[in-house]
């Protein structure tokens, strides 16, 4: 199982989502935690970049880096966060 780092850019982008979503995105960090090809995170490269996407719901998606068997959690938010990366 990898290791998982938060970001402080995560973790604002966390604190930004609803009681809800968090409650959604800490399921899907558990899942990545625990079986990093869960078919519900639909988890997949950002093309021409080194970063990867999680769906958390059909709207709020995680950005992560993969290093070895540690994965930095980058960012989190509406789909719209993805034009950074």
């Amino acid at each position: 199982m990898p290791e998982i780092i938060l970001t402080d850019t995560f973790l604002e982008g966390f604190r930004k989502l609803s009681p809800s979503e968090q409650k959604q995105a800490r399921k899907a960090i558990r899942f990545l935690s625990e079986n990093p090809r869960h078919p519900s995170l639909q988890v997949h490269i950002i093309k021409g970049t080194d970063f990867w996407e999680v769906y958390v719901n059909m709207d709020v998606r995680m950005i992560y880096l993969p290093e070895s068997n540690v994965y930095t959690l980058m960012a989190i938010g509406h789909h719209d966060i993805l034009k950074n990366y």
